[in-house]
């Protein structure tokens, strides 16, 4: 697996297509984004990505794809 920090382009599956931005963080605590609870923790991170379009999501590890 592949290392991710801040500021990687990454890409990963969408809605039937493929989205692409950039990490901002690392979450190891749980939090919300737009009212989605994001259950992270240090044994189980997610990471913080701005989408190319500005929205904001979680996501593991495994599904993103570092460019």
């Amino acid at each position: 697996m592949t290392t991710l920090k801040k500021g990687d382009e990454v890409s990963w599956k969408s809605h039937g297509g493929t989205a692409h931005g950039t990490v901002e963080k690392k979450q190891t605590s749980p939090t919300t984004i737009k009212g989605h609870k994001v259950a992270a923790s240090p044994d189980n991170p997610e990471y913080i990505v701005k989408s190319d379009k500005g929205g904001k999501a979680a996501h593991k590890a495994s599904a993103l794809i570092k460019k």
